[in-house]
């Protein structure tokens, strides 16, 4: 009996008298493979034409659909561990790192590259500079942001930035949204800094660079990464002169605009960031 059904398992698989394998003739599975060859072709083709037309409706240097923020998120450099700024200033292993960050986060803001790539703009203006109906008016300039507007912070006059001193800066800036006005009227959205109330008396004097902290009207509208090669994405810094040592300070930045609006508790990092900092004599 096994052998009568090993026989038939045989004579299934491959029969000699009909020549059928798997019960099915060459002609039949021919048949098959092409019907499916057929199929998934078409589904192949169908899928190319349906992404044929869709590029087709893409435009290389804007977005079609922008699902963006009422107001832009804020980030710091340098960057620390979820957003903590901690280092003794006896111990310069353990703000090396922060200075590092800082020379390669600026290096393009140096004056010598700014000149020869970006325009020296009118300030407190947009820089507005649209297409002329079909015609692209691309690549779109830049306004140059030079890292001497940082000041004291720039690493060009202090080159640890004031963490050597227990002064350290930290540099802010503003996400970038294509096609975003964040002011009116000539006023440009700036920069505050300040502790939360539990940590008011900690924080100290603070100053801000460029002069009141403004991200300047001049560096919008932001027309996107392709079509504006050369954008340097305007900056803040604040340099905390007086911080308390050997404690937690829980710091909140945020921008001012009579534009854009304020962050909710909802979304709490709409047009702000939070941190803390800590700084340790030894």
């Amino acid at each position: 009996q096994n052998k009568s059904g090993s026989g038939q398992w045989r004579e299934f698989f491959w029969n000699p008298r009909t020549h059928e394998l798997l019960g099915r003739t060459a002609t039949s599975w021919g048949l098959v493979l092409l019907f499916y060859l057929i199929f998934y072709l078409f589904l192949a083709g169908m899928f190319a034409f349906t992404m044929y037309v869709l590029l087709l409706t893409l435009d290389d240097y804007k977005p079609t659909w922008q699902d963006q923020l009422a107001t832009p998120g804020m980030m710091i450099r340098p960057r620390g561990d979820q957003l903590e700024i901690t280092f003794s200033v006896s111990d310069s292993n353990t703000w090396d790192g922060f200075v590092t960050n800082l020379n390669n986060f600026l290096s393009p803001y140096n004056d010598s590259h700014q000149v020869q790539t970006n325009d020296n703009c009118p300030s407190d203006q947009y820089f507005i500079q649209e297409d002329s109906g079909e015609v692209r008016n691309n690549p779109k300039r830049s306004c140059q942001f030079n890292r001497t507007m940082l000041g004291d912070c720039s690493g060009m006059l202090d080159r640890f930035y004031g963490y050597n001193k227990g002064q350290p800066c930290i540099l802010l800036k503003l996400n970038r949204v294509i096609g975003m006005l964040p002011g009116k009227d000539g006023e440009s959205p700036y920069v505050t800094c300040g502790a939360k109330k539990e940590d008011s008396e900690k924080i100290g004097p603070l100053a801000y660079f460029p002069t009141n902290g403004t991200f300047n009207l001049m560096y919008y509208p932001y027309y996107g990464k392709k079509a504006q090669v050369n954008y340097t994405q305007p900056l803040v810094a604040v340099k905390f002169l007086n911080a308390s040592l050997n404690t937690d300070i829980d710091v909140e930045c945020k921008v001012v605009s009579n534009t854009l609006l304020a962050g909710s508790e909802r979304d709490k990092f709409a047009g702000r960031v939070s941190f803390k900092l800590r700084i340790n004599d030894k």
